[in-house]
């Protein structure tokens, strides 16, 4: 079981880090009391295999903060579970800009100036801070540029990869809603028209033959690949980590699925990518 605990300054990012964190597979709590975080952990080491990695989010809403998150950090420590602590930081500046930004008081602030609540709060997390494994000050950082630093710092190889979904469908049928790139391949002879291949489908090897050797099927997928791994590239650099995109031709029976396939076999083979094929509407016809 992996652990860490997320704290630091009100504004500087916590529940960015919160859902990269969950992006990466982790179990992500966010505010639990204190004394009721080695309950959870001991809950998730107990769920044969299911959770493996938890993630606690705590802010300074509970005044006993300080004191109860170090003896808890402590006893998790004791039980051999080694948490990593991620405390997040700002300059006070930023954290008055981004608090105004957003039209919300300090929760430290009481009738006070936004400037003494961020204060009391630094003060009263400065033993946290002390303690913490990594410390990150987001003054200077994009929503982006903090993701990447988390996941160099929490996320394995598997779980920064983009989750490509090659999805075929039919146009018959509509649109997927979901997708995200969307690619139509009724340029393509349609299998339809050919009695012997009516019934079978883009997963057999006949259709499969017939539609890839046609004039412009190799030239179009080597074309679209290539495109594809400047997208992923992109997408990877500002923190999508789903893809979806939709091969779509008239009944999403013939060539919508063969093409599928092999574009899904060729995006496999790239680094960062983990691919997965879905056949919405076959079967339909």
């Amino acid at each position: 079981m992996e652990v860490a605990v997320v704290t630091g300054l009100s504004g500087a990012g916590r529940s960015t880090a919160a859902k990269c964190l969950e992006d990466l597979g982790w179990f992500v709590v966010d505010n639990l009391p204190p004394e009721l975080i080695a309950t959870m952990v001991e809950l998730g080491a107990q769920a044969r295999g299911a959770i493996t990695r938890v993630a606690v989010v705590m802010d300074v809403r509970s005044r006993a903060f300080t004191d109860d998150l170090a003896a808890v950090i402590k006893d998790l420590d004791a039980r051999g579970y080694k948490p990593k602590v991620l405390f997040l930081e700002a300059t006070d500046d930023v954290l008055i800009r981004r608090f105004e930004a957003v039209r919300r008081g300090h929760p430290l602030q009481g009738d006070g100036r936004l400037a003494d609540g961020i204060e009391a709060e630094r003060v009263l997390l400065t033993p946290l801070r002390e303690e913490a494994d990594l410390v990150l000050d987001t003054s200077a950082l994009s929503v982006h540029q903090l993701r990447n630093k988390i996941e160099d710092t929490f996320g394995s190889e598997a779980a920064a990869r983009t989750r490509v979904t090659v999805l075929s469908f039919g146009y018959k049928y509509g649109l997927p809603m979901d997708s995200d790139l969307v690619m139509d391949v009724r340029f393509l002879p349609n299998p339809f028209w050919i009695p012997e291949l009516r019934e079978q489908t883009g997963l057999d090897g006949d259709v499969r033959n017939y539609v890839l050797t046609q004039e412009g099927a190799e030239e179009f997928l080597d074309r679209y690949h290539e495109l594809l791994r400047l997208i992923g590239a992109g997408y990877r650099r500002e923190g999508k980590r789903y893809l979806t995109l939709a091969v779509g031709c008239t009944g999403g029976k013939h060539r919508s699925v063969a093409i599928s396939e092999e574009l899904a076999a060729r995006l496999a083979n790239e680094d960062g990518m983990a691919v997965k094929v879905v056949h919405r509407d076959l079967g339909r016809e």
